[in-house]
């Protein structure tokens, strides 16, 4: 094994933060060069990638779950985390060991030479070698951004899934759902399974599916699914599941992220068989820290890391399908470069207290556009995690509910100080 540059594993992400000179630099030629320097030839395993504005790692959670339960080893690929990085790399439930990060990230740190790398391109390879390493049969692969250009876009992925379509993201993918689609599409490959979640998947999106000749699979068209009462049914041609159990995800809506799973996995089961049982027990098994996490006691707290317009929808329809007796406080911190002013129209009328968190990094801005969003709802000027979760408890009284949504910055503090256990306040922590 190379000599390990650092001692810990703190030292090797923090370095790994400013060896390239950009934070986000898409692109696949530097991290595919390295990759064929550690590995020359294709593992064997069947790779899954998950792409979207929304969803995937839900969808990641469901694939690992019901593919456990059928008995195989997998590996699963996810960002960004809540409370440590080991939580990015999975394999057969186990998060990665800070030895093995170490020991893998000094062996990448050798093969790449002279060519810089970004946080997230030494991370996918990370996982790419540790799946090789532990001889998974299946890898789940989450996009971090887009698809096209993306760093786990260098694995020709053997069946591809993009769960939604919305605007996020702009900078770097386009300003419309067109051009954010065809990014996005970027991870179907030429006949191999493509399936799309989304019901109204934009044109580009459909035209790049049929120029490369991948297998494409669309909700509402080639598959679908409905509720039956506490339990919900899917086909697709002469294959049937009926009586499923909702998803252990939280939300109504997971019901369709599940269906999505269920035709990816349908579109390998010549390679990878999965029983009926399996499909059971992994529905209800599956579980995913942060997304519409709920914590009941005298004061309810929900954790949702929903950051765009999208994804606050998704929360505001939950609190529509399940209110409270009292009052609604909001803790809200989002990055500089999200739409805060989608993300507050999309929970109007449902929130009675907003409290917004200013965050700190190279994304974290001022909060002044967050503030902006708020100008006409009597909401406090921006503060810390910790001040504004001290300020929702206070003005929160038994039957109410405080739900934090936004960055994973914002939520992971929280989560980890637990603060429905006491009145302490939560910590600061920094994302990598």
């Amino acid at each position: 094994m190379p000599d390990s540059r650092f001692a810990t594993l703190d030292d090797w992400l923090r370095w790994q933060e400013t060896l390239h000179p950009r934070t986000i630099d898409l692109g696949l030629e530097r991290v595919r060069t390295v990759l064929r320097r550690l590995q020359p030839e294709p593992p064997p395993h069947i790779a899954i990638t998950v792409g979207g504005t929304n969803g995937k790692g839900s969808c990641v959670a469901l694939l690992e779950a019901i593919l456990r339960a059928a008995g195989y080893r997998v590996g699963a690929y996810t960002s960004p985390h809540l409370l440590r990085y080991n939580e990015r790399i999975r394999i057969d439930g186990a998060e990665a060991g800070d030895d093995a990060l170490r020991r893998t990230f000094a062996r990448i740190d050798a093969a790449r030479g002279d060519i810089s790398l970004t946080y997230f391109e030494f991370g996918t390879l990370a996982a790419l070698e540790l799946f090789r390493e532990a001889d998974v049969e299946v890898a789940l692969l989450e996009v971090g951004l887009g698809g096209r250009l993306d760093a786990v876009n260098i694995v020709d992925a053997d069946a591809a899934l993009v769960v939604s379509i919305g605007l996020d993201h702009t900078d770097w993918l386009g300003p419309d759902r067109d051009s954010i689609g065809f990014e996005k599409a970027g991870i179907y490959r030429a006949g191999r399974p493509a399936i799309c979640a989304d019901p109204d998947p934009p044109r580009r999106l459909v035209e790049y599916v049929r120029d490369i000749g991948a297998t494409y699979r669309q909700v509402d068209l080639d598959y679908g699914f409905e509720r039956t009462g506490r339990t919900w049914r899917w086909w697709v041609d002469e294959l049937r599941f009926d009586n499923l159990p909702p998803p252990g995800l939280t939300g109504s809506h997971q019901i369709g992220n599940a269906a999505a799973v269920l035709m990816t996995l349908a579109s390998l089961r010549d390679r990878l068989p999965v029983t009926a049982a399996a499909i059971r027990a992994g529905l209800a098994r599956a579980e995913l820290p942060g997304r519409l996490q709920s914590i009941s006691g005298p004061v309810e707290w929900i954790l949702d890391v929903a950051h765009n317009p999208h994804g606050a929808a998704v929360l505001a329809a939950h609190l529509r399908e399940q209110p409270c007796a009292g009052r609604t406080q909001a803790v809200i911190g989002l990055l500089a470069d999200k739409d805060a002013s989608g993300v507050v129209r999309a929970l109007t009328g449902l929130i009675d207290g907003w409290h917004p968190v200013m965050l700190t990094g190279p994304r974290g801005g001022s909060g002044d556009e967050l503030a902006r969003a708020l100008r006409d709802v009597d909401a406090p000027a921006p503060t810390d995690v910790a001040s504004a979760c001290r300020a929702a408890r206070t003005a929160a009284r038994p039957g109410d509910r405080i739900v934090v949504l936004g960055s994973f910055q914002t939520v992971a503090p929280v989560l980890a100080a637990q603060p429905w256990l006491s009145d302490s306040p939560p910590p600061q922590s920094r994302e990598a």
